[in-house]
């Protein structure tokens, strides 16, 4: 093959590798903006929707899915108290180290343990899902385009495939995934999770709760830097307004 016809087949295969993630990007549409409630310079989280959304998670995402960087203690922060908290922690059993043998043991959970892991590693998850590695949840919102209205689309998306659409053994039909086949099942199912303040349990409210809760995961410092940014935004707004005095006062001489 000559110099030529090398230098033109890597540049067909620079332009096809350049131009495959704009295929895949455009493969699924942009989600549908969603109202949160915090959204915006002045949003905060809605306890009640992030306790609603930690039922979620726990009673359906966590069968497969952890949330690796938080800790039961972290569970105060979104509406419990200390000794709801420790009733979470102590319901589950958490590796313990070993005994006096070697031997693995295991104990109740604690409010410093990090929240419960469905697999030990890995390979493990791998084995239990054919393959596929459910990844950890706690910066998902972070990790993907559009955050939060994508998550909660996804959750929603499931539909029967159009007439005619090819789809691989295993797989689910999902409007808004990349290629619109995804190897994770529908999650939710209307009714599938008694919440504990009534609320009625659809597919979109337990969406909607659970992608609030993983938002907060995400960014539970959220609200405190909002706080602190509004009130940086009023020292230098007082500031700008001393300075702009002291500047007009000084040069009041000046003709």
């Amino acid at each position: 093959m000559s110099r030529i016809s090398l230098a033109l087949a890597g540049a067909l295969v620079a332009a096809t590798l350049a131009v495959a993630p704009v295929w895949a990007a455009e493969e699924a549409p942009k989600p549908k903006d969603q109202n949160w409630s915090f959204d915006g310079v002045f949003g905060t989280f809605d306890r009640a929707q992030l306790k609603r959304g930690w039922q979620v998670y726990k009673q359906v995402c966590a069968n497969c899915h952890s949330v690796n960087q938080l800790h039961y203690r972290n569970l105060v922060e979104i509406g419990y108290t200390e000794a709801e908290a420790k009733e979470i922690a102590a319901a589950d059993t958490v590796p313990g180290g070993t005994d006096d043998s070697g031997e693995p043991v295991t104990r109740p959970g604690q409010l410093s343990d990090k929240i419960l892991r469905p697999f030990a590693n890995e390979k493990a998850a791998r084995t239990a899902n054919n393959g596929a590695f459910p990844p950890d949840l706690s910066l998902i919102t972070k990790a993907r385009k559009n955050g939060p209205d994508y998550l909660y689309a996804l959750l929603i998306g499931y539909k029967e495939p159009p007439t005619g659409f090819q789809m691989q053994q295993g797989m689910n039909y999902n409007e808004m995934f990349p290629g619109h086949q995804i190897a994770m099942p529908p999650p939710l199912a209307d009714g599938q999770v008694a919440y504990d303040d009534g609320t009625t349990n659809s597919v979109e409210q337990m969406a909607r709760d659970v992608t609030a809760f993983l938002a907060w995961a995400a960014e539970p410092e959220l609200e405190d830097r909002k706080r602190l940014g509004i009130k940086v935004i009023l020292f230098l707004l007082v500031l700008t307004g001393l300075l702009f005095a002291l500047k007009r006062r000084v040069w009041s001489d000046v003709h």
